[in-house]
């Protein structure tokens, strides 16, 4: 089963944080400079959630200049609480603009690192109304715990007190629309206490135990930790082995850029000076290089897919000359911004991904000519390299390059 749509709580007044960020929702406090709720909707995204439904409250419009200004392309929607609901009211009302049958619900301000494709296999394969994503932790008194029978539905829940060891409830949960609205719930209602509480002996309810990263921000200490564990290290290039990927656009990178056009036909495919080299020098220091590139022309029948696929056939056999290798090509012909596919959009990172599962998105390289190629390996957390071929002008330090060149050569020779 795939899940593409999920609804973020984002509600929250993050009244335990007032004493270090005062009058912004939870979720927007910032970490590692970038409001939370980024890693939150970009971790999603890379588990191919491609619709989101943000649930908001106190100082909605701050989420929603946000997203307006930084996720331009997402395809969302919001629903607006205009007074406290509970986590199960926010809920219930953001289900009622679902469009799939099965979403993830999460919270905007806590960050678990789910395996997207098996939690949503096991909800799929149990058939279960929800699903639970449990996080095993040691030593703590913040959380309750969950206990699971042997085929993992849900036997209790224990209220929150010190545990030697223990599974909590990581807050992130696969749930079927129909089922938890036909529950009849008021308005007003507690997703925890009033659902799972109380259905999880009568409704088919599951855990899935997730041992990932998990980072809940609702107290400073561990709001002071998400700033560590959450910033990226300045890119060292001479630390770039085989486990790394390099990401590249195609055109104004590798080749001659047609401005306010297409290239249609391989023979107006033209290198720029010295990028077949490269890429021997790539294959060389990369584990795997992915092209990922938008081609509108196809999406507006200015061109085929087989005229597409001429074009790379093209571009391929250069670089196989000269001894380089490219993994896989994948492009985006949809015209529209929100297409999940589209650049700055992560469809072709999670393509990627599903096609080479050993890519660690916290050790890839995007190189690009645009900004949406920048932001696209921001929102994936890659590191971006900028080429000034086509836009030579733009103003550097830009807070979504990390490094910069003239052409993809100069790059090359400084790895």
């Amino acid at each position: 089963m795939k899940v593409t749509q999920a609804i973020i709580l984002a509600g929250g007044l993050g009244t335990r944080l007032r004493s270090v960020v005062s009058d912004l929702p939870k979720c927007m406090a910032p970490v590692a400079g970038r409001p939370f709720l980024f890693y939150v909707i970009n971790y999603l995204r890379l588990q191919g959630i491609e619709k989101f439904i943000f649930a908001l409250g106190y100082k909605h419009e701050i989420i929603e200049d946000y997203l307006g200004d930084q996720f331009s392309t997402l395809d969302y929607q919001s629903v607006i609480e205009e007074d406290p609901l509970g986590t199960g009211g926010a809920i219930q009302l953001a289900c009622q603009k679902a469009r799939d049958r099965n979403v993830l619900v999460a919270n905007g301000d806590t960050l678990f690192k789910i395996n997207g494709n098996e939690v949503f296999s096991f909800h799929s394969e149990n058939r279960a109304e929800c699903t639970l994503s449990l996080k095993p932790m040691q030593h703590f008194d913040r959380y309750g715990i969950v206990e699971l029978n042997n085929n993992s539905t849900v036997r209790d829940f224990k209220e929150k007190q010190f545990y030697e060891s223990g599974l909590i409830n990581g807050g992130l949960y696969v749930l079927n629309v129909d089922g938890f609205l036909a529950k009849k719930f008021p308005s007003k209602f507690s997703f925890e206490k009033d659902y799972l509480e109380q259905y999880h002996r009568k409704e088919n309810i599951y855990g899935i135990v997730q041992d990932n990263y998990f980072i809940d921000i609702g107290i400073p200490e561990d709001y002071s930790r998400a700033q560590e564990q959450l910033k990226q290290p300045p890119p060292d290039l001479h630390k770039i082995d085989k486990s790394w990927t390099l990401f590249s656009d195609r055109d104004g990178v590798l080749n001659e850029d047609k401005v306010g056009s297409y290239i249609f036909h391989p023979h107006e495919y033209i290198f720029y000076d010295g990028v077949p080299d490269a890429f021997k020098l790539f294959s060389e220091r990369f584990g795997r290089i992915i092209i990922a590139t938008n081609q509108r022309g196809v999406g507006r029948d200015l061109m085929t897919v087989d005229d597409l696929n001429a074009v790379h056939e093209k571009m391929l056999a250069g670089i196989e000359e000269k001894g380089g290798i490219i993994d896989a090509i994948f492009y985006a012909t949809s015209v529209e911004d929100d297409d999940p596919i589209r650049k700055p959009n992560l469809g072709m990172a999670v393509k990627a991904r599903q096609q080479f599962p050993e890519i660690d998105f916290s050790r890839p390289i995007m190189v690009g000519n645009n900004i949406s190629d920048m932001e696209f390996g921001r929102n994936a957390g890659m590191y971006t390299v900028f080429l000034k071929t086509t836009t030579p002008e733009l103003t550097l330090p830009h807070p979504a390059i990390d490094l910069a060149f003239n052409s993809l050569p100069d790059f090359a020779k400084a790895l």
